[in-house]
């Protein structure tokens, strides 16, 4: 991680380190009892319910594989689905289900069978997708993306990151899907970071891990100086979750809904560092300047 910032970040940028970012941040800040009520999707959004911070509706939470059955029985009704595990990183094994025209349940442009689906639910309760430790499958409404997004890249559901340090904003981002990506916008599967001018809610570069782009390079929509929707509702959700966690430093990830607006997908005890990259700033530069 260190050489991808001394490559694409010069002393100038005062770049934040994993160990540094631990050290100075995440232990003095965040309590590690306190973990938990982030890094479980399903605490997560119990938290954020009880506050009236909005979020994707949950359809259902499957604890036990004996429940995959009745569970699915619960949702199976709905047109589009998305399935995640409740511990889940990083996008690993999230499943967005949709419905065709003959009732078909369709994932990644393919048709996969209830036995497929039940499979992958199995697979994240035994904890495939969560170190090893058994997990909980927590099933949600399918977010239908903004039309702002498909202006830059049409498949997928981009989403915001951003990070807050005593319930202020610090530093955020856009990150969206390519065709690397498989419709993810997961950095490290090959999504991109945009940089955000955080003052006016414009988006600045994009990041692909080693070049800087002012349009997505695989459709050359222009990116750079591109206003974003409810960006002061934005930032106003995010703080609202950060005061509504025991955690002092924090990632909150979001999506804008094409009805709904901005809805809080997850909240991170420890963001990752390329979104220095993204805003070709350091995390240390900002902070002095707090």
């Amino acid at each position: 991680m260190m050489s991808l910032f001394k490559k694409s970040l010069n002393n100038s940028f005062e770049a934040m380190g994993i160990n540094e970012r631990n050290v100075s941040l995440i232990y003095p800040n965040n309590n590690r009892k306190y973990y938990k009520l982030a890094d479980d999707k399903v605490l997560a959004k119990e938290i954020l319910d009880e506050n009236a911070i909005p979020c994707a509706e949950t359809y259902a939470v499957i604890e036990k594989i004996s429940g995959i059955q009745k569970g699915w029985e619960l949702v199976k009704k709905y047109d589009k689905l998305a399935i995640k595990p409740a511990n889940g990183s990083g996008g690993g094994g999230i499943k967005i289900l949709k419905k065709d025209n003959q009732e078909n349940w369709i994932s990644s442009g393919k048709i996969i069978h209830e036995e497929e689906i039940f499979l992958h639910m199995a697979s994240i309760i035994m904890g495939q997708y969560s170190l090893g430790s058994d997990d909980r499958v927590l099933i949600e409404k399918c977010i239908e993306s903004h039309s702002f997004f498909h202006e830059i890249y049409p498949a997928g559901v981009p989403d915001f990151r951003v990070i807050l340090l005593n319930k202020k904003p610090v530093m955020s981002m856009l990150r969206v899907p390519t065709d690397k990506s498989d419709g993810k916008a997961n950095l490290h599967q090959g999504g991109l970071g945009i940089g955000i001018n955080m003052e006016d809610g414009t988006l600045t570069y994009a990041y692909d891990g080693k070049n800087y782009f002012e349009v997505h390079p695989d459709n050359m929509n222009q990116i750079f100086g591109k206003k974003i929707p409810y960006w002061n509702e934005i930032l106003e959700i995010s703080v609202q979750t950060a005061a509504s966690f025991p955690l002092n430093y924090l990632g909150v990830d979001i999506v804008i809904d094409q009805q709904l607006g901005p809805l809080i997908m997850e909240v991170n005890v420890r963001p990752g560092l390329g979104i220095q990259l993204a805003n070709k700033t350091g995390m240390k530069k900002v902070l002095k300047n707090l």
